[in-house]
């Protein structure tokens, strides 16, 4: 695995099949606005399910920033597709099956290495990561401290 991905570092351009089978690039997902990636470890688990759910109750705010949101995963596509329809989130899910991206991105795994990390980028509408929030169990840290990197980054920028 590379070294991580760090504050002020570009988001490099990757590819994986979305909740429908359909090889997404992250650069027409980003299409120019901010975007807050998160790597979770599985769908419909407890703490994973209550993180999507939170970026879905909150998804009015992310947009209102200009942001997409995009979750990251190595669950098969189909198992996405039943995670959106079940929790109807109004976002991309990715398929990161054998870990390509977690390892491009060089996303740390938790819990003494058994477990895949829970990180999020907030990545600018260039592409610069702004912010990395990692907390393995708090899943609504994710979306308070991305929507707070969001706020900062539209203050400094106006």
């Amino acid at each position: 695995m590379k070294n991580s991905l760090k504050i002020g570092e570009v988001l490099p351009s990757f590819a994986l099949p979305n909740q429908d089978n359909i090889t997404t690039s992250i650069d027409s997902l980003r299409a120019g606005n901010n975007l807050v990636l998160y790597f979770y470890p599985k769908d419909d688990t407890f703490v994973c399910t209550k993180e999507a759910c939170n970026f879905r109750n909150n998804y009015d705010q992310f947009l209102s920033y200009n942001c997409s949101v995009v979750g990251i995963s190595a669950d098969l596509p189909k198992s996405h597709q039943a995670f959106i329809k079940r929790h109807n989130l109004p976002f991309t899910l990715l398929s990161d099956i054998d870990n390509k991206v977690r390892n491009l991105l060089g996303v740390p795994r938790d819990f003494l290495g058994l477990l895949p990390g829970r990180y999020t980028y907030v990545i600018d509408k260039d592409g610069v990561v702004k912010a990395i929030i990692n907390d393995h169990l708090n899943a609504s840290t994710h979306i308070t401290q991305s929507l707070k990197a969001l706020e900062d980054e539209q203050r400094t920028n106006h």
